[in-house]
């Protein structure tokens, strides 16, 4: 009889491919995967340890599985992925609960961690973060007909209140003609949306090519059969060039929605952030992207009470927001993480301060995406239908403007199905989200 093996996974979505990635290594191995942790052989956790609210998270869980355990109700516990990487000569004693841990060098190690820790050894695997990334199958988990693409793993910006190329390594490209090749077998499954993402996928290229690739990349992407949509997180803004723009604009697969993280618009705060690019670059650069390619949503990450962030700082970034309008926006109180430049720096605003400032930026934004919801009232857009709610009896999915679980969703009545597109006339805004009749079966791109 093989053994129940039940994972979480937390965190981005560059983690969760990481968990596929175990998954399939796992099913191929024999073992049967569960999704309740409540009689399982054991339960693999999945971690982010980017933030305070990430390793909280992460904790609780190991905490929660940790009384499953007690009960007799769950087998083993292994930890992977960032906070075991982050605290690897730590957490073994602060987590004694945990049977085995396993570092972000070690995802294709799963089948032996396993192994050995049902065979009753504690394991601790922590092997480098700076090999070529794995070329692994994956049990997709996201759809049914949308998955995530990894181009790189890592990342060598060095921003002043980051961790994470501590954690996750230097940049390293995949080579071109294994994500090529990847999105083609996902096409080949039914997947409709491919959603890019690299921690910064501007410099995909630049490590393995000496240039940046991202526009031939996007290109090819967009010649594969069955591939409808192509979505792009995250670019930085001082690398997105006129050719990457203009295949942005022209190819027709790509979906006119951009996640540019920018964090700051002083040029001060930038600078100590030790962000590339300042205030007037990110400016002009919007102002560009609006012109060239119309009906564009962009995305962005902002943090509030970062070190040296005034009131005049802080109204600064409020004026550029009311002036750019960026429809979608996430805020983050600063959160000094430990070993991080940021974390020593002098003039931190406190945390009732930061947290404060991150709800009036929250305020202001809810504002601006109303003006675009109210936008699109009878107007026909493309819908990716995903669900169906039996409660309220209408269709639930996503627009060129909505990217999964962190935008909002499309509701229309009519015809549906799960994983096509269908053009949605929208007739109403409900809590935010956008509610229309499906006008048409499918679209006909």
């Amino acid at each position: 009889m093989s053994k129940k093996i039940a994972v979480i996974s937390l965190g981005c979505a560059k983690n969760l491919i990481n968990t596929e990635q175990m998954l399939w290594l796992l099913s191929e191995a024999g073992y049967e995967l569960t999704a309740e942790p409540g009689g399982a052989d054991a339960v693999i956790i999945n971690t982010c340890g980017f933030i305070e609210s990430a390793k909280t998270e992460a904790i609780d869980n190991i905490l929660e599985m940790a009384a499953l355990k007690d009960r007799g109700e769950l087998g083993k516990i292994i930890v992977t992925g960032c906070l075991s990487q982050r605290y690897r000569r730590e957490i073994a004693a602060e987590l004694p609960e945990v049977d085995s841990f396993a570092g972000v060098g070690n995802y294709d190690d799963i089948v032996e961690v396993v192994e050995r820790t049902l065979a009753g050894e504690h394991v601790e695997l922590f092997g480098s973060n700076n090999i070529p990334v794995e070329e692994t199958g994956r049990v997709v988990t996201t759809g049914p007909a949308w998955a995530y693409i990894k181009i790189a793993e890592g990342c060598s910006n060095c921003c002043a209140f980051c961790v994470i190329p501590s954690i996750r390594g230097p940049y390293r490209s995949r080579p071109m003609e294994n994500i090529i090749a990847e999105a083609e077998e996902l096409a080949g499954r039914g997947v409709r949306e491919l959603i890019v993402v690299a921690q910064d996928i501007t410099r995909y290229g630049t490590d393995i090519y000496g240039r940046h690739a991202l526009a031939e990349l996007v290109r090819s992407l967009s010649g594969i059969e069955g591939i409808h949509w192509i979505r792009l997180h995250y670019l930085y803004p001082d690398a997105i060039d006129d050719e990457l723009i203009d295949v942005i604009a022209s190819e027709p697969k790509v979906v006119k929605y951009l996640d540019i993280p920018i964090q700051h618009i002083n040029d001060g705060i930038l600078s100590r952030m030790n962000r590339r690019g300042d205030g007037p670059l990110i400016r002009s650069l919007f102002r560009k992207l609006r012109e060239r390619i119309p009906g564009l949503v962009i995305r962005t990450s902002l943090i509030s009470g970062l070190p040296g962030e005034g009131e005049a700082e802080f109204e600064e970034l409020c004026g550029f927001l009311r002036e750019a309008k960026i429809e979608r926006a996430g805020v983050f109180p600063f959160s000094p993480e430990e070993g991080t430049p940021a974390a020593r720096m002098p003039d931190i605003p406190d945390a009732e301060t930061a947290q404060r400032r991150a709800e009036q930026i929250m305020e202001l934004q809810a504002g601006i995406m109303d003006e675009f919801c109210e936008k699109q009232l009878g107007r026909t857009i493309e819908v990716l239908c995903e669900d169906y709610d039996e409660e309220e009896g209408v269709w639930l999915g996503r627009s060129w403007a909505d990217s999964p679980d962190i935008d909002g969703t499309v509701r229309f009545s009519g015809d549906g199905a799960p994983g096509e597109f269908f053009m949605v006339e929208i007739t109403d805004i409900i809590d935010g989200d956008l509610c229309g009749i499906a006008v048409q079966e499918e679209s006909d791109r």
